[in-house]
């Protein structure tokens, strides 16, 4: 998908490297991390939880200039998906990168048949792509995570209620 001069498509494995230093970039500078972002896509992309299709980066100017992980997680039964995380090369950020990585994952999950994203992030920036806190929806929010900061996303209009614990995949324990 091309947004303007942003191209967003597949991770594939050539990327990895080039996507663990963007991450890890990404983050240095940010409000909040916990210095694992890079080490923790690396994880998942190991695990049961990863999805090929949404493991997704951004290009502008002919480099790396994103990229974005939704994984697999549980909200009581039903399988939802987690974005984490969200990372954009600091000389590509506020270009529109996030949010064109973010449109994409959201209409390939809603086209795979997945009806809810949630994050762990900024209350400021996730609610213009339709999150809001997660316990409107019903969803537990996990000990230590600051209730306006742990929001859901409804993908799909069709999407069935969900609610109950969230049961993510064990590398988020890293």
């Amino acid at each position: 998908m091309r947004t303007e001069n942003i191209v967003v498509r597949q991770e594939i494995k050539s990327d990895y490297a080039g996507v663990y230093q963007l991450v890890s970039d990404a983050f240095a500078s940010a409000e909040q991390t916990d210095g694992n972002e890079q080490d923790l896509v690396e994880a998942l992309r190991k695990s049961e939880s990863f999805i090929p299709k949404l493991s997704l980066v951004a290009k502008m100017e002919g480099e790396l200039a994103g990229h974005i992980l939704f994984t697999r997680v549980k909200v009581g039964t039903d399988e939802v998906l987690a974005l984490a995380p969200l990372s954009v090369k600091p000389k590509f950020q506020r270009m529109g990168v996030g949010s064109a990585l973010i449109r994409t994952g959201h209409q390939i999950a809603a086209d795979m048949g997945y009806s809810y994203s949630l994050v762990l992030g900024s209350a400021q920036y996730y609610p213009r792509f339709g999150y809001a806190p997660a316990a409107e929806y019903g969803i537990q929010v996990p000990d230590g995570f600051p209730a306006d900061c742990f929001m859901a996303a409804r993908l799909r209009d069709d999407a069935e209620p969900v609610c109950g614990a969230v049961i993510y995949a064990k590398e988020f324990e890293l």
